[in-house]
């Protein structure tokens, strides 16, 4: 880890919180992802080396603890007190972004989305039955297919078909899914303008938007595109 060497409490922090992928890392863990594949899977691009490296880091920091498994092979791992601290930083910088800088094309990763989106379902909404739901993105350099399983309000994302009926296919957009997930696009506009396109049940199909929670930062409205350009011709 690379030192300003300076005693300012930013300067030490930024230490710490700025290096590549902690933010991504601390905001998994307190979602609660536990283990090393949850906490994998909702970091697109971050290698499994890099991974083990910044949990040991962490730990040895005191903002992350881990002890074995009940079952099976690896360890479970778990924000400490100061790591909850420090995942206030993270709200402050997501408020920050949510308000000041726009969803650019590279930000358009649906995995992502709905990654999110799983990890923030209105569970007491799900049916009881088992629910298996297609997706399929477009508007990307390639087209990507995923896969929902929903069972006992417990979720999966499978990229592979999982070998299961199929109850409702959805068609969206990448950056339609996106920005309805983030709060910057309602479901009637998005729907309406078939850029989120349902097929299955017509009870499904109604049910389906209210199991989304929405980004935690939804409710934030982003400055006026005149405001943050002014923010970027000062930078």
């Amino acid at each position: 880890m690379r030192t300003y060497g300076q005693y300012c409490p930013i300067a030490r922090g930024a230490e710490i919180f700025a290096e590549r992928w902690t933010p991504v890392i601390i905001r998994n863990l307190y979602l609660g992802c536990g283990i090393f594949s949850e906490i994998l899977e909702g970091a697109p691009g971050l290698s499994r080396t890099l991974l083990a490296q910044r949990l040991k880091q962490l730990e040895r920091l005191g903002i992350v603890e881990s002890a074995p498994k009940p079952e099976g092979r690896g360890r479970h791992y778990e924000l400490t007190p100061a790591g909850h601290d420090l995942f206030k930083v993270c709200v402050s910088l997501g408020e920050w972004g949510a308000a000041w800088l726009e969803i650019a094309p590279e930000h358009l990763d649906p995995f992502v989305a709905l990654w999110s989106m799983c990890n923030m379902l209105r569970r007491d909404r799900l049916p009881d039955r088992r629910i298996v739901i297609r997706f399929d993105f477009t508007g990307r350099r390639r087209p990507e297919r995923y896969w929902l399983l929903i069972e006992h309000a417990d979720t999966e994302i499978c990229k592979t078909y999982p070998g299961l009926d199929e109850d409702l296919y959805i068609t969206a957009e990448a950056e339609a899914f996106v920005k309805w997930h983030a709060g910057q696009l309602p479901w009637v506009e998005a729907t309406r303008d078939r850029r989120i396109q349902l097929h299955g049940p017509s009870w499904l199909v109604r049910a389906f938007p209210t199991w989304n929670a929405k980004s935690a930062f939804a409710h934030i409205k982003p400055v006026p595109r005149t405001a943050a350009s002014r923010l970027q011709t000062l930078g």
